[in-house]
C-alpha cells in the first residue's frame, strides 16, 4: 500500500505499482496530548465486485504518524480476507493472523493497548465461527486517531456502502469535542451517514460511541 493521504504513513502489506490509487477515509482525533486507549465496533463486508486491489479497514494511528495499527479486508485473491497488522515498520511486526469474510458477514474487531502512553496493544477480530487475536508491541506510539478507511489500487467504489457500526473509542482526555464534533472526511471524498457520537466522561477519560458510520458512494 501507499502513504496515507496527508497522514504521512504506510499502510498494510507491501507497497505495489500501480497506476491510480484513490484514498476515502474518515478521522477521530484526540486533543494534543491524548491518547486512545481502546478502539472497537463492527465492519459490515460489502459484496466484492471481483479479485482486485480494495483494502477496507479500521485503524488506530500514532501522533507521531509512523504507522497504522489496522484490521484490513482485502479484496485482492476475488473473496474477503482480514487480518490485523502494523504496518510497515519502526518496529517491523509480523502480520497477524486471519480468516475468509463472506459477503455481507459482520466483522467485530477490538484494540486494546495496556499503557496508554505506549504499550502492547492486543487486537482480535470475529466473524461468526472465525476469530483471530494479535499482539503488536508499539511502546514508543501513543495513537491518536481513530480511522475507518476504504483504499483501492486500479479499481473503482462500486462495491456499495461500507458500513460500521456500535463504534466506540476511548482515550485519556476529559474532552468531547474531539468525538462530538464528529471525524474528518478526507477532502469530503466519501458521501457519508452517521449517528450523532455521543460522549461520556469517566475517571479521567472519555468514551465516543457511534452506533451507525456508513460511507455511502464517492461524493
Amino acid at each position: 500500500m501507499q502513504l496515507l493521504p496527508l497522514l504521512g504513513v504506510l499502510c498494510a502489506f507491501a507497497v505495489q505499482q500501480v497506476t491510480a490509487q484513490t484514498w476515502y477515509y474518515l478521522r477521530f482525533q484526540t486533543p494534543s496530548g491524548a491518547y486512545i486507549s481502546s478502539f472497537s465496533g463492527n465492519m459490515v463486508a460489502p459484496t466484492l465486485p471481483g479479485a482486485g486491489t480494495y483494502y477496507l479497514w479500521p485503524g488506530l494511528q500514532p501522533s507521531d504518524n509512523a504507522g497504522v495499527l489496522q484490521q484490513v479486508l482485502d479484496g485482492r485473491s476475488g473473496s474477503w480476507w482480514i487480518g490485523s497488522g502494523w504496518c510497515c515498520s519502526n518496529p517491523s511486526l509480523s502480520w497477524g493472523s486471519g480468516f475468509s469474510v463472506n459477503n455481507g458477514a459482520t466483522v467485530s474487531f477490538s484494540n486494546t493497548v495496556n499503557s496508554i502512553s505506549g504499550g502492547t496493544w492486543a487486537t482480535s477480530i470475529t466473524g461468526g465461527s472465525s476469530s483471530a487475536t494479535g499482539s503488536f508491541p508499539l511502546p514508543t506510539h501513543p495513537m491518536n486517531q481513530a480511522i475507518m478507511a476504504i483504499e483501492l489500487y486500479d479499481v473503482s467504489w462500486t462495491f456499495g456502502a461500507l458500513t460500521f457500526t456500535d463504534v466506540v473509542i476511548t482515550a485519556n482526555t476529559t474532552s468531547t469535542s474531539w468525538c462530538t464534533g464528529g471525524p474528518y472526511n478526507y477532502n469530503n471524498a466519501a458521501v457519508v451517514s452517521m449517528s450523532t457520537p455521543s460522549a461520556s466522561v469517566s475517571g479521567g477519560s472519555s468514551t465516543c460511541s457511534i452506533s451507525s458510520i456508513v460511507l455511502e458512494r464517492p461524493a
